[in-house]
């Protein structure tokens, strides 16, 4: 049996400032943007080359805006991906090398908390 990880709720306080951070400054897809009624809208954003993607929304979780941590994203290039976003305006930690590997962190604006790894060793 095969368990995918499609999707991961992200916690937001404003749908319309989280989409744009997703979508104009780290670069995501915007695959969905729907209003159910005025209690429920989802959107689905997916990073570049990901099989999984995030939904933010109203309605979509009871978690406090701001809430997730540990959220990765995997790079071959942690310097030309760390350039990328700040290129777009993204506020990004300087890259970190250790045993563990290379890793630069930033967060939306909500304070939701993503990680960039190296993969190229």
């Amino acid at each position: 049996m095969d368990y995918k990880l499609e999707l991961v709720i992200v916690p937001v306080s404003d749908v319309d400032r989280a989409k744009a951070f997703y979508a104009e400054k780290a670069g995501f897809t915007v695959d969905h943007d729907h209003t159910v009624n005025e209690n429920l809208r989802f959107v689905q954003l997916t990073p570049p080359g990901s099989p999984c993607s995030i939904a933010i929304g109203k309605g979509v979780t009871d978690a406090e805006p701001g809430t997730a941590a540990g959220c990765q994203l995997v790079v071959r290039d942690i310097d030309a991906a760390r350039a990328e976003l700040a290129g777009r305006g993204v506020e990004v930690s300087e890259v970190q090398r250790g045993p563990g590997g290379a890793f630069v962190f930033f967060t939306d604006p909500d304070g939701n908390r993503w990680s960039l790894q190296d993969t190229s060793g």
